[in-house]
């Protein structure tokens, strides 16, 4: 069977800390993504440009940041959820395997919130895959919206019969998720409690992996001062075995 494994991670636009004080932690996400060993990797809260940073750090990199985290080989792509003042931030998705076609759609609820998925296609050892990376708004009514946004964004675009991950922070520790997306077929990957909020002491599970036609294998969130200095979340690692496939 083939295995695979998936890191999802919000990696807080590659900056820690506020005003003068605050440090740039690109380079070092950059080199967690590199030994995540992941063959999909799931990004939130991305940055393609920002005028203001780039101008206060002195190394900020010249690539787009899903650019610039992607290890040598593999294909990044990023769409865009907020439009800021000094640039914007958005989703990515880093495959090891070809990406056959992406999309984006916009989930924001209201004015306050830009929100949106990012939907791409890969083929793995010939078995189609479909990756959705998810960042879900603040507010508990926003989410029950967007979550139903998603299963219905499923059903249209996904056919039945392929596997599917959903990734990335859903900005819930209920049990307000299960139900959706268990309309459309997906299942929790977490068989116990894995916090990954805040990262330095971490009490909550924010982020999750939800998939069709996989079978968790093993799940783990590191932690550790590497860890809480980078982000103010934990990246969540799930590997997984495809169940066989109709066709």
């Amino acid at each position: 069977m083939t295995r695979i494994r998936v890191a999802t991670y919000n990696i807080h636009k590659g900056v820690q800390g506020l005003g003068p004080n605050r440090r740039l932690e690109i380079h070092n996400l950059a080199q967690a993504v590199q030994e995540f060993d992941a063959d999909i990797v799931c990004l939130q809260e991305v940055r393609k440009l920002n005028r203001g940073e780039a101008s206060f750090f002195k190394h900020w990199p010249e690539q787009a940041q899903a650019d610039f985290l992607a290890p040598e080989g593999y294909h990044a792509v990023y769409r865009t959820n907020a439009i800021t003042r000094h640039g914007e931030h958005g989703n990515a998705m880093l495959s090891r395997w070809p990406v056959l076609a992406h999309q984006h759609e916009d989930m924001s609820d209201h004015r306050f919130e830009q929100r949106g998925l990012l939907h791409s296609e890969v083929r793995v050892n010939g078995l189609a895959l479909h990756v959705v990376v998810v960042h879900l708004g603040l507010m508990r009514a926003s989410r029950v919206r967007q979550l139903d946004q998603l299963a219905r964004f499923i059903a249209r675009e996904i056919p039945v019969h392929h596997a599917v991950i959903v990734a990335g922070d859903f900005n819930d520790w209920g049990t307000l998720l299960s139900n959706p997306l268990a309309r459309v077929g997906l299942q929790s990957s977490s068989t116990g409690k894995m916090p990954t909020f805040p990262a330095r002491l971490p009490l909550v599970q924010l982020d999750h992996v939800y998939v069709r036609g996989l079978a968790p294998v093993s799940q783990h969130a590191p932690r550790g001062r590497l860890w809480w200095r980078m982000s103010d979340h934990l990246p969540l690692i799930t590997e997984f075995e495809f169940l066989p496939q109709k066709v």
